[in-house]
């Protein structure tokens, strides 16, 4: 019968009214008269349970029926299902036992009186066994074939992993005793707080306590290792990448944010193992919701494999009993604040308040107060987290997410689901004996008298649990985590390369980024050394003018391209490929660290350095990802970041939030990151190739290793002159931060001043000298600054030096040496605040004025913009004349007059001048 007017839509999964017409309605009321009729004679979980089934059936017969976003709150593999526990679970009990109270012991030593260092005690208690059934069964060291697994921990349960390793025989009491304390335990002795591979570059692997990093960062790690294998560098296909989380740790946006891209690329080498413990640091995550069941949904929508391990084994015949979905129906409408509270009450109350429906009291009638009140959580049940670790290293072409329901603090009853645990640093000694009870270990009362002294404890090394830990980890090929660094050897481009860039562009205008792309992809020509190049950029390789790499290095995608291009019979057509060099993150800045990270940090993850070169518009790098380049400094990665459109007033067309004024000073925060602002292609060619040298030329290093630094390049998008190398330039005045560009003008004896520009201020500070000379009879010195922050440093560590008596001369900071024969002010301009050049004000021997783009930027011309930062040449010039006149060396009337004769007020005195060159 056909659908009448004024008959309601159907409703579709979603809620949302279907356009489909109803073309039987007496049949489609027929069905839901037999719903209504369930509903009616056998209740609301019956009828739940028939529409699951029909749900599930219209999926298997291909009807196009949304994915439900949730599942019971229910273990997702059934007891069933699990296969065979293939470790002993009694010698299992006790390594984790004597873990647990070391980890604590450790943490609560470290907050004794005087000394109260901090640390988290109560992370590790709910996680242990997450992480000692992935110990003894599944992660895999540097020594197993495939290569090894890379495992991101936790950070906060860090005690945990140094209590392991203490029992591995790789960190001693007296390193325990150190946690926490880096520098006053003497040399490596301290503990890092959490995982710092800076701090601790043999042990620690990845830095994950920042929250949020650890997600994208392993998402983009696990995609970067199929990158390596997809373009033939390392067969990575036996390396699995682990990323533990906590389930409060999964509301920073970076958690949730690149799981489509996981799902996307296939990433089946991925396993996310989430701490459901249901607690953030002050409180419940989801008091009144469910966060496992959220996640969920999240992660179903996004394409992920959803594993929950949400019950242990006690549950299980409870659940058989369930013929009716009344325990399962109380599971799923319980909330997350109430199962914490269960966590800390009596069984009689779990009794009175769980198992309240005649059904559920039925169910648990033979079962003591103290038996409701041990029913174990999922994630303390090994043989559950067993099968979910098994199932997702065994499912093929999606991520895995496992949802593992703990009791943060589990076995310290004095720490346990307490909202507070977070804060709780220190054991009493009626906590310790209570926790020595609970594991069952053999330490006396009189040891626990001390709360702030309490032994660890130690079995010896010719346990039976000893020998059954090292047997596990020799079998999984050694121990974890462990960082080392055995990177192949490189071969450098010798000086030959680098010669068309230090001839000049006669005159042609070249942009200092279009300068750096013609290196870039003269290096990608090179053997070997080339196709470890990893060019990466969020959405704009065509800005930055790499269009032309596309035919020929091609974009990676993990299925390679199966459409034709919209512009495929363009020369420089858009070209993906499976085995493509360039990495296109789209837009997203942080999924572009991501890559660098990964890539930067490949010569110590599989011993092949790959040389990511991270491209990036304006402030979009470190203003943007700030902290993701301060976790690359702390993974010990290499690599370059491009600020490939640099400046406040090179962009002034896109406005203020395109305007960079600001990311030198950012980049001087990040004692890893070497900046330099180049201002001439040959400046590039020199500092890219010292780049190379130094983060990659091992032979050439003191340790064989390379230096861990990262080199921060701001280029432009603006044409300007590009002269010659001067014959007597060399390499070192470039890379040390600065060098005498010009001297005076020949003819001029006027007073003398000095000029340092960096960057694209150099043109305005080289017409500026002219206009002095011309006019005013003024002799100045220009001087190319390319590294404002590597002279600052340079002078610091002199400082250092001096302070420190290290030297019978005192030393003399680089600054200070090349302006001491130099008479006259300083006068120092670029294209960022003035505090840029102000770092190393304090070494100019000369009176100092500085010149920059402070406040925020704006859309307009570039002359207009630099006549409102009074940056351009005319500025220049006036702060030279004030600078002479302070001195006693100008007219001091003149130097006022000539603030006005320039209109050095009015930006709309040159607004109207033609734009100097246009964009690269």
């Amino acid at each position: 019968m056909a659908n009448r007017p004024g008959d309601r839509p159907a409703i579709t999964a979603e809620g949302i009214p279907s356009q489909i017409p109803d073309i039987d309605t007496e049949e489609t009321a027929e069905w839901l008269a037999s719903l209504d009729g369930l509903l009616d004679a056998q209740g609301k979980h019956r009828a739940r349970y028939i529409m699951l089934r029909l749900l599930d059936r219209a999926r298997e017969r291909a009807i196009g029926l949304p994915a439900l976003r949730s599942s019971d709150y229910i273990n997702t593999i059934a007891p069933e299902a699990e296969p065979y526990f293939p470790g002993d679970e009694h010698i299992e009990r006790r390594i984790r036992a004597f873990v647990r109270w070391n980890a604590a012991v450790m943490v609560s030593k470290a907050n004794r009186k005087g000394l109260e260092v901090g640390g988290h005690i109560a992370t590790y208690q709910s996680a242990a066994s997450l992480y000692e059934v992935g110990f003894n069964h599944f992660f895999r060291g540097k020594d197993h074939p495939g290569g090894g697994d890379h495992v991101y921990f936790q950070g906060h349960a860090s005690p945990g992993i140094y209590a392991r390793a203490f029992l591995e025989g790789r960190l001693t009491k007296q390193q325990l005793d150190g946690f926490r304390q880096e520098v006053s335990q003497g040399p490596h002795q301290g503990l890092s707080s959490y995982p710092h591979p800076r701090l601790m570059p043999d042990f620690w692997e990845f830095p994950t306590v920042s929250m949020g990093i650890t997600a994208i960062s392993s998402i983009y790690q696990a995609r970067f290792n199929k990158y390596m294998a997809n373009r033939g560098i390392r067969d990575t296909s036996d390396q699995h990448v682990w990323a533990f989380l906590g389930d409060g740790e999964m509301g920073e946006p970076e958690s949730l944010g690149a799981i489509n891209v996981a799902a996307r690329e296939g990433l089946d080498n991925l396993t996310f193992v989430i701490n459901c413990n249901l607690q953030q640091l002050d409180g419940p995550v989801r008091g009144n919701g469910k966060i496992v069941q959220e996640l969920e949904s999240i992660f179903l929508g996004a394409g992920w494999n959803v594993i929950k391990v949400l019950w242990g084994r006690g549950w299980d015949p409870l659940l058989a009993k369930d013929r009716d979905g009344a325990l399962v129906h109380k599971m799923n409408t319980t909330p997350d604040g109430q199962f914490q509270t269960y966590s800390v009450e009596t069984g009689d109350y779990i009794r009175k308040n769980f198992f309240d429906d005649p059904r559920l009291a039925k169910m648990v009638a033979d079962l003591s107060d103290e038996d409701l009140r041990r029913l174990p959580r999922g994630g303390h049940d090994y043989r559950k987290v067993y099968a979910a670790y098994r199932s997702a290293t065994e499912h093929v072409g999606q991520p895995t997410v496992i949802l593992a329901q703990t009791v943060k603090g589990w076995t310290i009853e004095a720490l346990e689901g307490r909202n507070a645990t977070h804060q709780m640093k220190k054991l009493t000694t009626k906590d310790l004996l209570a926790f020595r009870d609970r594991l069952y270990l053999p330490i006396s009362d009189d040891a626990l008298q001390d709360p702030y002294d309490p032994p660890y404890f130690h079995p010896g090394k010719d346990s039976e649990e000893l020998q059954y830990l090292q047997e596990r980890r020799r079998a999984l090929g050694g121990y974890l985590p462990e960082r080392r660094v055995k990177p192949r050897q490189l071969e450098l481009p010798d000086a030959k390369l680098y010669e068309p860039m230090t001839k000049g562009a006669g005159d042609n205008k070249v942009a200092t980024t279009q300068a750096f792309v013609r290196l870039l992809r003269d290096l990608m020509k090179v053997p070997e050394l080339g196709r470890r190049i990893v060019p990466i950029a969020p959405d704009e390789f065509r800005t930055f003018g790499m269009d032309s790499m596309f035919p020929t290095n091609k974009i990676y995608s993990s299925v390679g391209q199966l459409y034709e291009s919209v512009d495929r019979r363009l020369l420089l057509s858009y070209k993906e490929a499976k085995d493509g060099q360039l990495l296109h993150e789209g837009i997203s800045e942080i999924g572009a660290m991501g890559s660098t990270i990964a890539a930067g940090a490949s010569y110590a993850m599989h011993g092949e350095p790959m040389i990511p070169v991270y491209i990036f518009y304006s402030m979009f790098g470190f203003q943007r990802t700030g902290d993701f380049i301060w976790a690359m400094a702390d993974q010990l990665a290499r690599g370059f970041l491009i600020g490939a459109t640099a400046g406040r007033t090179t962009l002034t067309g896109e406005g203020l939030q395109h305007a960079d004024g600001h990311s030198p000073l950012l980049a001087s925060t990040n004692p890893a990151v070497v900046h330099y602002d180049p201002a001439f292609a040959y400046e590039v060619a020199h500092i890219v190739s010292d780049g190379l040298r130094r983060m990659y030329g091992y032979e050439q290093s003191d340790n064989g290793q390379g230096e861990n630094v990262i080199y921060y390049l701001t280029v432009y998008n603006e044409p300007v002159d590009q002269p010659a190398q001067p014959e007597w330039l060399t390499p070192e005045l470039i890379t040390k931060g600065m060098y005498r560009f010009a001297g005076p003008r020949e003819g001029v004896d006027g007073p003398s001043a000095q000029i340092l520009a960096s960057g694209v201020a150099m043109p305005a500070a080289v017409k500026a000298q002219q206009i002095l000379a011309d006019d005013h009879g003024v002799a100045a010195s220009v001087w190319s600054v390319t590294s404002w922050n590597e002279l600052r440093r340079e002078a610091l560590e002199c400082d250092q030096a001096n302070f420190a008596g290290e030297t019978e001369e005192p030393q003399v900071p680089f600054v200070q040496q090349s302006l001491a024969d130099h008479d006259g002010p300083v006068v120092a301009v670029s294209d960022y605040m003035r505090a840029v050049q102000d770092q190393i004000a304090q070494w100019v021997p000369n009176r100092w004025t500085s010149l920059g783009a402070d406040g925020f930027g704006f859309a307009d011309t570039r002359p207009a913009a630099r006549r409102f930062f009074q940056i351009d040449a005319e500025s220049v010039v006036v702060a030279t004349l004030q600078a002479l006149a302070a001195d006693g060396k100008y007219d001091a009337e003149q130097a006022r007059k000539a603030y006005d004769a320039y209109q050095l007020a009015d930006p709309t005195a040159v607004a109207d001048r033609p734009q100097e060159g246009g964009d690269a």
